[in-house]
């Protein structure tokens, strides 16, 4: 069990407020109860909206050094817990603890970011005598606070997405709510309780930093509240579009699915290659937006690709998420393991065939490979989000860019190649948010502008461009 270090409740307001409802927080791998976690309703949204209402105007007044100090005070904190934080992560998502290790690392940077962004908080000036009219005019802007922001997380990295939510938002001078999803509270709990202790130390008002738990209800009260200005969600397309339409017309900032591709070039090297779709097609167990899904090789070495790959397989150790070694893992909960084995049953009634895995292992889904996936399979068109991946032979790489494109989703894809000229030709003609040469889709650094196009979102993550984005300009015109 997991003994919280935080009070009981939920943080609303200035104070932690009781909640009628608790609800078991178990741990994926063999169902074993983690800790009760407070179930919050549409009431607490209200208060929490009320309470970041009123403390608006002073958060936004709060000095650019004791925004920072809160920042700086966060990042400390949470490196003097980073052990406990990698366990408890595990406990809570049943992702192996090497990737644990991995999310807490990436948190870490991005609340370092995050507070050096106050420093690139400004406007410019503005030449007004453009016009006749704007003679003896001076002009400048300035970035002022969005007002309240509302951040929802998924389940998959509960502590660095609601890090990405939050550490901008108070950056930009912004309060902001935070809803975690149900099956993982824990950690974002822990998290918002050490940005109010941070925020007293720095005297400023505790009710900056709020969460909110609960179902889509909860959500969806939060995301359609008037008070709030921006929404910024990571999850699934599906929910992204419902939160839009809620939402408008306030700002949102949506990260959403992906079915990355990674294509593979005649030239390219093959055994760096294949060590990528091992290591982005199965990490956190597949649970991942940028995870490899689609494998797109050119005729000359897809054959010999498909071998090398089935050769390794068994290097990616399946079990308890605990373990050092372990690299794939039960998936959130039971409904997400029969979804993922019902899509292989019907992308092999559709004509696919598996080349490995597609059973479970003490309940583990064993990583698996398919190829010949038809167009239509939602193995191949839409998300898995589970230690599957598509192989599909191509007769070059024209071709393979063409149907990387052919899909709703763009949001990170691969190339894996030896000539520039490919290199540069992928990255001009791809449609996707970010095109990584000679490495994982998934590689993603937090101080670079994340995000996609198409049905992967709107909007980039990062500090530095989220920090912006939680900002509005305003312009001054002067007649001295």
């Amino acid at each position: 069990m997991f003994d919280p270090p935080y009070p009981d409740g939920l943080p609303v307001g200035d104070r932690w407020v009781p909640v009628p409802e608790t609800a078991p927080v178990t741990f994926p791998y063999d169902g074993a109860v983690v800790a009760a976690a407070p179930v919050g309703g549409t009431e607490h949204v209200r208060l929490a909206v009320r309470a970041a209402t009123e403390v608006r105007a002073e958060v936004a007044a709060l000095p650019s050094h004791r925004r920072r100090a809160v920042l700086t005070a966060v990042g400390q904190a949470l490196e003097s817990r980073r052990a406990e934080l990698e366990r408890l992560l595990v406990l809570e998502t049943g992702k192996p603890l090497v990737d644990c290790r991995v999310e807490v690392a990436r948190t870490l940077v991005t609340w370092q970011a995050a507070a050096e962004e106050v420093a690139r908080l400004h406007g410019e000036t503005v030449p007004l005598d453009l016009l006749p009219s704007g003679e003896g005019l001076l002009g400048f802007w300035t970035r002022r606070p969005i007002g309240v922001v509302a951040g929802i997380a998924g389940f998959n990295y509960p502590l660095l997405l609601a890090s990405h939510k939050i550490a901008p938002a108070l950056a930009a001078g912004c309060p902001v709510i935070g809803k975690p999803a149900p099956a993982t509270p824990l950690t974002t709990l822990w998290l918002v309780h050490l940005v109010r202790e941070a925020a007293a130390l720095a005297g400023a008002p505790q009710a900056l930093a709020q969460l909110v738990t609960g179902d889509a209800e909860v959500g969806a009260a939060l995301v359609g509240d008037p008070g709030v200005a921006a929404v910024s969600f990571t999850g699934s397309a599906a929910v992204g579009h419902r939160i839009a339409r809620a939402a408008a017309p306030r700002k949102t900032l949506l990260e959403l699915g992906s079915n990355a591709a990674l294509v593979v070039a005649p030239d390219a090297e093959l055994d760096a290659a294949v060590d990528a779709v091992l290591r982005g097609g199965f990490y956190a167990s597949g649970q991942a937006c940028i995870s490899v899904q689609r494998v797109l090789l050119t005729a000359e070495i897809a054959a010999e690709f498909a071998a090398r790959l089935l050769a390794r397989l068994d290097e990616l150790v399946l079990g308890d998420p605990r373990a050092d070694t372990t690299r794939v893992s039960a998936l959130i909960d039971r409904p997400s393991t029969e979804r993922v084995l019902g899509w292989i049953e019907a992308a092999v009634a559709a004509g696919a065939r598996v080349l490995a895995g597609g059973d479970l292992v003490g309940g583990v889904l064993r990583p698996t490979v398919l190829t010949e996936v038809p167009d239509g399979a939602d193995c191949w068109d839409e998300e898995v989000f589970g230690p599957v991946v598509c192989l599909r032979t191509v007769p070059d790489v024209d071709t393979a860019l063409a149907q990387v494109n052919a899909s709703r989703y763009g949001l990170h894809a691969s190339v894996f190649t030896g000539s520039l000229r490919t290199a540069l030709r992928a990255v001009e003609a791809l449609e996707v948010g970010g095109v990584v040469v000679n490495e994982v889709p998934g590689f993603r650094s937090d101080t670079m502008p994340y995000g996609g196009v198409k049905d992967s979102g709107i909007g980039r993550e990062g500090p530095r461009f989220a920090v912006a984005e939680l900002t509005v300009t305003r312009m001054a015109v002067i007649r001295p």
